[in-house]
């Protein structure tokens, strides 16, 4: 008798995540991504729909990067000075999906650029490119509080993905969201706990839970990304089991971590490798979205996800 494969069966699914609004919503963006909908854990397509692929943004940044190491400069080349160029690089030539822009020049340590400064770059990157948006503040929180408002209400009703919220500062930014409607970035420390009650605070405002995407905060290879690893999958059991609170898509900034890896910055292979790598292993553990930097990386990433989902 031919041995038969044990399935299991969930009940409930992850939540799906709109991000984007088309021409056809009275908007700008030329498309929409969906991510999240899963009723089973990574890949098990036998066991449940898994509707969406992972998707991958490209990131950039608002003011040119000092500390990347050469080969993600060399990448980019002059187009790291100007964040428009540099966005119209990654959609015509790099054929991206998605862009996160981070805001890394508001930060009083790298330029303290103005609120207003920053919502006039994102009302002049929404005209240049028509790809949806993921918009990261630059992690200072007082001024991610002055910052975040000014670009939601600039991108009012493009339905971007903003971030990042935390347990200690969320409110302002959750409002901001709220009001000019768009999605959240949930960021909670490697902690199962914290990221759920997160989640219930910003529902709580009444955004939502199909509006909130975690950011589990992740490792690069050999730096914790094990843990993390452990982290999503508990939280992605909780979901299927019917935990509605931590039933929402992920993203990880897999660049942001995997190029700051001592390893990555001794050659050009060994950046390049590190952000594969990286990526691959949190595609097993269920990232939705995966925030990377160099376009060879991410080419190889786009191949990897499009063999594992075959024609699904």
């Amino acid at each position: 008798m031919a041995e038969q494969l044990m399935l299991e069966k969930w009940s409930a699914e992850v939540a799906t995540v709109t991000i984007g609004a088309t021409k056809k919503e009275g908007d700008s963006r030329a498309k929409v991504i969906q991510v999240g909908a899963q009723a089973s854990l990574p890949l098990l397509f036998a066991e449940g729909a898994i509707p969406h692929k992972p998707v991958i943004a490209f990131e950039i940044w608002d003011t040119a990067p000092l500390d990347w190491p050469a080969a993600l400069n060399q990448a980019y080349k002059n187009e790291l000075k100007e964040p428009l160029v540099w966005a119209e690089k990654c959609a015509k030539e790099f054929k991206a999906d998605l862009l996160c822009l981070k805001l890394q020049g508001a930060h009083p340590d790298f330029g303290d650029r103005s609120a207003d400064q920053e919502a006039k770059l994102v009302s002049q990157l929404l005209k240049k490119v028509d790809l949806p948006l993921v918009i990261n503040g630059c992690g200072d929180d007082s001024k991610d509080n002055q910052v975040l408002p000014a670009v939601c209400e600039a991108a009012k009703a493009e339905r971007c993905l903003i971030g990042n919220a935390v347990q200690d500062n969320y409110k302002t930014l959750a409002a901001a969201v709220l009001a000019d409607g768009h999605n959240i970035i949930a960021e909670s420390p490697i902690d199962i706990n914290i990221a759920k009650q997160l989640n219930i605070l910003i529902s709580d405002m009444g955004l939502p839970l199909e509006r909130i995407v975690i950011n589990p905060t992740i490792g690069a290879l050999g730096y914790g990304l094990e843990y993390a690893y452990s982290i999503m999958e508990r939280a992605r059991l909780a979901a299927l089991a019917g935990d509605k609170t931590l039933g929402c898509p992920f993203i990880c900034f897999v660049g942001q971590e995997s190029w700051r890896a001592k390893e990555a910055k001794t050659e050009i292979e060994s950046g390049i490798a590190w952000e594969i790598i990286t990526a691959a292993a949190l595609i097993q553990s269920g990232a939705d979205i995966l925030v990377m930097r160099h376009p060879e990386a991410i080419s190889k990433i786009k191949a990897y996800i499009d063999r594992l989902f075959g024609g699904k």
